[in-house]
């Protein structure tokens, strides 16, 4: 399995706070270490890498998650505590993604 992890940096320069915050989540949590790459979706530079693969699997939020799996399957996450019950086993609740995908309400970080 290959996980890549999506953030995004803004037109001013500045992390996306969103992909932050998830970003602390996981290195608190000690799963930093298993995603394998990160990749930037830079608000300014169109061909960043980050903004290619958004492009590639259709997402416009971010951070999101791509997971290949070795039998050549891949699935993407834009939801961080589905991401992390799924894919890394962590505890999270149905109620839980519910409040994550609320919080982002009218502050999306859309691509």
């Amino acid at each position: 399995m290959h996980i890549t992890m999506v953030k995004k940096i803004l037109a001013d320069g500045s992390p996306c706070r969103k992909c932050a915050e998830v970003e602390a989540r996981l290195r608190d949590s000690g799963n930093l270490d298993r995603i394998d790459t990160i990749a930037i979706a830079d608000e300014r530079d169109p061909d960043s890498e980050g903004q290619k693969l958004a492009r590639r699997h259709n997402v416009d939020l971010a951070p999101f998650f791509i997971v290949e799996q070795d039998d050549g399957s891949t699935r993407v996450y834009t939801i961080y505590l589905r991401f992390l019950r799924e894919v890394l086993q962590g505890e999270s609740s149905a109620g839980d993604e519910v409040r994550e995908i609320m919080e982002r309400g009218p502050n999306l970080d859309f691509l």
